[in-house]
Order: C-alpha cells, then structure tokens, then sequence
C-alpha cells in the first residue's frame, strides 16, 4: 500500500494531475484486473444483501416515488436500458440507479464501513449493475466494478473525514462509484479522474438530511450520488472536462468544505497490481437500524435476561463512542430522537429509542420495531426518555483503532433501578461482525435474504435469484437480469397507483 499526502495547493502551483488525489483514484480503478477470490465471493454476498433489503422495501412511499420517476424514463430505442427492482421496466440506466439506490438504501439494512468517516459502500453497486446491464457487461466485469468501487471508498473513509464539517458522506460515495464504473467499462485514467472530479464535485452536500426530523431525502442521497456518477462518466466519455483539482485546488473540497487552506491527509491505495481486497474489512447489519445500534440491541437482549420486568428503572446511560453519542445519542441535542411522533428515519438513527425497544421486545424487526403504535406506547415512552448516552475516551479509542480486529462499535450500559441496583453489560462489536459471537457468513447473507424476501418473492424465485448471484463470476450479460428477484408485480403497481402525480 502507498500513503499519499493530499493537501490544498494554490492555483499557481500549478499541480500535476498525476499529483492529484482524484488522478491517483483514477488510477487505482484502471489498474484494477484480476480480482481476490475472497473478495469476489464478498461482493457476491453484498449482491445478495442488496436485494434482501431492495426487496423489503418496495411498497415503502419514497421507494415507490424514485420507481415511478424512473419508469418514466424507459431505455432509449436501440438500447438495452436496466433493470427496475419490482418491475418488468427497462430504463435509462441512471434512473434505475436512481430507483435501485432508493430502495437499497430505505431500511436503512445495508453493508457499511466505519473510520474517520461513515459510509455504506454497497450503495456502490446500484449503479454499477444499471450500467453494466446497459452496456452489456458481463458479471466478471461487474465484480471487477464492485471491487474497485470498495477499494476507493473504504481509503477515502479512512483518510478523509467529512463529518467533523457536517459534510455528508455521500461525497465520498460519488467518488468511488465512478471509480467503480471505470473499471467496469475499461475506461482509460484520464476519463476516469474528471468523472470522480465532476461527481465529488455535484455531490456533496450537508449531514442536515441526517439531523434533527429525517426525512426520506437519507434514502435518496446515495441514489442520488449514483445517478449522478453516471451522468458523470458519459459525459467525461463524451470529453468534456470538470472543475480540477477537486480536492486540493486553493477553491476546493478541502479548502472550503473540509479543514480549510491548510487541509492535509493521507490517503492509502494500493500500489499497482496489488490485490483490492478493502471490501473485507466492510461488514453489514443484522438488524434494521444505524451500525452503531446493531451492537447496542445485541446487548439489549442480553441484559433483559439481567433485568427482569423494566418498570423499576430509574435511568440507563449507554457509555459509548464520541459518533454514538453525538451522532445518534443524546449528545446530538435533537428533541426528535425522544418523540414519539418522530419519522421512521429519525427513529433509526435514536439509540435511546431503540435501547428501550430492544430491552422491551428482546428482538428487532425491520417494520413492527418502528411501527407508529409502537413508538407510541405509553411504558415505551417512559422508559425511552430514561435514556441518555455519555461519551466515554475508551470506546472512542476504540472505535477508531487502526486493527479492524480490534475496531469496536459498541459500549456498556449501566442501568440504575430504583431500588439502587446497578446492572450493567458492554459489548464491542455486534454479533453478526466479523469480530462478533455469530460473524456473517454466505448463509447468514442467504438467510437475510430468505427471510426478507417472504411473502413478496416466491420460494423458487428466491432459489433461481441466489443461484445466479452464486454463479456472477460466469454470467453472461443477459444473466445479469436474474440479478432482480420475481416479485409480485401487481402488488407493486396497486402501490404505485396511490401516489400523487409528479412532473414526470
């Protein structure tokens, strides 16, 4: 691996290109050939944890919507267009990465990756399987894609961190999808660095989409990054140029947007011919709410069978990591993560409100847990507003060790009764982690899969969908539209029939 220092130059400097983070980005997407073997059955099984969770969410409202605007836009004549979760249409391939990316993203139940930034890298693949199925590729190439696409976001998350200016993560998102398609098409670098300029460039915006009421606009960012990493790449095919240097340019990213004229990082990248294999350090959720409260309702469950009846609590504070708590804790000051009138969106990102759920219920479901009635019930309430979280220097720490093995996202709840008892467990890593009591593994990913496909996806739809998933690295390019389960369509439709007109 080679560290890279990136910092903010003056437009006089005149920097090189091949000096430039997005150029070294470029080149690690057209440096990309034959791929780990570990890696490619990982991104198999992001393939399936994709669909999982995209075919949960098709009747969910902003779902609904990103479909109905892209099936507005069906494939030009003459060409092959993409593939719609849900439906039978085929469309410009940036409107299903649209749609596609929206329902991938809704339930909040996809993989993720934790450094000094946040992201969920398989946001990545929505548009990368638009494009190769538009243009032919096969599920060779498309693996070649995802691989990269991993292997820029996970180095950008780790070296540059975005949220500590309210930047959202997405910016980092964007970057990696061009990548990704780079290496899916066989680009040359040169198209390749103003695609990852022109897309950091449109894409970065605000963490408001992710503070105080959250609305449905967290589900669409990603899409929207996607979408807009493809309209990035035709252009930049067409030779168009974009704003440069994006990151280090004395009026760009990191001077203005991040830690200002004096912005220095370091970006790792694998030297040439180096297997990409950053896709394994990422890991994804078992249950349906933010990473860091995949930990927190695993520990739920195990002090239940510490508490007994929860009427007796006088508090609970979960001593946590600085992000926990400032992030999705009550170090964040959002009166939203108390309400119970708040959105499903708010409510996965309130620790409080899921510790109290979890230690109520001792499971977690991906409908019924942020069910209205649910968040309303009076005991719940009472329990969740005796909630708070602490930010705690050791679990910070851990958080951002550089041994993944010993990364922890996790913490240890203290639970005061009112008779004075104290009960308290911690638990570093959720269960299903890689470093947890029961990691994921291919069964695990076809389990979620099964599971979550119940009832919308008929038992041998599943099975011909997790064969061909299997099977990626051999398919042809027609193959790829076994990629998106059979579902019942008229259900979709009946869904798609209650919404309000748009433009489109």
């Amino acid at each position: 691996m080679i560290d890279h220092q990136v910092r903010v130059r003056r437009s006089a400097d005149r920097l090189p290109r091949e000096e430039q983070l997005a150029w070294k980005l470029a080149t690690v997407a057209t440096g990309t050939h034959d791929v780990d073997p570990r890696a490619a059955a990982m991104a198999v099984n992001r393939v399936i944890d994709n669909a999982a969770v995209a075919t949960a969410s098709l009747p969910r409202r902003p779902v609904a919507v990103a479909r109905a605007q892209a099936v507005a836009h069906p494939a030009a004549p003459g060409t092959s267009g993409a593939s719609v979760f849900g439906t039978g249409a085929r469309v410009s391939p940036e409107w299903a990465a649209w749609a596609n990316g929206t329902a991938v993203r809704e339930l909040d139940f996809h993989d993720t990756f934790l450094a000094a930034d946040y992201s969920h890298p398989g946001d990545n693949i929505p548009p990368l399987l638009a494009v190769a199925q538009h243009t032919g590729r096969s599920g060779a190439d498309l693996l070649r894609g995802i691989v990269a696409a991993y292997e820029v976001h996970v180095a950008l998350v780790k070296g540059i961190c975005l949220h500590a200016h309210r930047i959202d993560h997405v910016a980092h998102l964007g970057a990696a999808t061009a990548c990704g398609l780079g290496t899916l098409l066989g680009l040359d670098t040169e198209t390749v660095y103003q695609a990852v300029q022109q897309t950091v460039h449109t894409t970065t915006a605000t963490r408001q989409s992710r503070k105080g009421e959250i609305s449905s606009w967290k589900a669409f960012a990603p899409a929207f990054a996607g979408k807009a990493a493809i309209e990035a790449v035709d252009r930049a095919m067409r030779g168009e140029g974009s704003p440069s240097p994006i990151y280090e340019g004395e009026d760009g990213f990191l001077a203005w947007m991040l830690d200002g004229p004096d912005a220095s990082y370091t970006v790792t990248l694998p030297e040439p011919g180096e297997p990409r294999r950053a896709i394994l350090e990422t890991y994804t959720k078992e249950h349906s709410a933010e990473y860091q409260a995949q930990a927190v309702i695993d520990l739920a469950r195990r002090l239940r069978e510490k508490t007994g009846p929860l009427e007796g609590v006088r508090d609970i504070v979960l001593h946590t990591s600085h992000h926990t708590h400032n992030v999705i804790g009550s170090g964040a000051n959002d009166p939203q993560k108390y309400d119970p009138e708040a959105s499903r969106e708010t409510l996965d990102h309130s620790v409080p409100y899921i510790l109290a759920v979890a230690l109520e219920d001792g499971t977690w479901h991906h409908e019924r847990s942020y069910a209205p009635e649910r968040a309303r019930r009076p005991e719940t309430v009472a329990l969740w507003r005796k909630i708070s979280t602490a930010e705690d220097p050791e679990w910070t720490r851990r958080y951002h060790d550089p041994d993944p093995s010993r990364r922890a996202f996790g913490g240890r709840a203290v639970i005061t009764l009112e008779d004075g008892t104290v009960i308290e467990d911690e638990l570093a890593v959720a269960d299903a982690h890689p470093a947890g009591a029961r990691p994921f593994d291919r069964a695990g990913y076809t389990a979620k899969f099964r599971t979550l496909a119940e009832g919308i996806v008929t038992p041998d739809a599943q099975d011909a969908f997790l064969d061909a998933a299997d099977r990626l690295a051999v398919l042809e390019s027609t193959g790829l539209d076994t990629l998106f389960p059979a579902v019942d369509t008229g259900a979709v439709a009946a869904c798609d029939a209650r919404l309000p007109k748009g433009l489109f």
